[in-house]
């Protein structure tokens, strides 16, 4: 499948297209995936390590960036690209994942805020 018509190597090694790799070009090259196809990466450059990816094409995401090319946030991160914690309040919150575009926290009844930190008008004494 990714032979180039030159043939093989008196060693046997066959002479691959660049997205083929091994002795009889049975595998993708670093960068490309779902051989016998062998389709680019497309790892998103801000959010993945590198532009390789697995063999079903999943790329290596930094810790903040998730999603197949690692093109958006990771769950408790916020506003891709920048993909910044939620920093959600463990007290006011209902768990630490925010809304994915804004930053806003899920909060408990009676608080309000971004981060879910303060009492709705009208409520006092938080935390408590």
């Amino acid at each position: 499948v990714g032979t180039l018509p030159g043939g093989c190597d008196s060693a046997g090694n066959c002479f691959c297209r660049a997205e083929f790799a091994g002795p009889r070009c049975e595998q993708c090259s670093p960068g490309y995936h779902s051989y016998p196809h062998c389709y680019a990466c497309s790892c998103d450059s801000r959010g993945a390590v590198d532009n390789n990816c697995s063999p079903a094409g999943q790329c290596r995401c930094h810790g903040n960036f998730a999603g197949h090319t690692c093109n958006q946030c990771a769950q408790g991160f916020y506003g891709y690209p920048s993909c910044t914690p939620c920093q959600c309040s463990q007290e006011g919150s209902l768990h630490g994942t925010c809304e994915q575009d804004t930053g806003q926290c899920s909060c408990r009844p009676k608080v309000t805020g971004l981060r879910c930190d303060s009492c709705v008008p009208g409520a006092y004494g938080f935390p408590h």
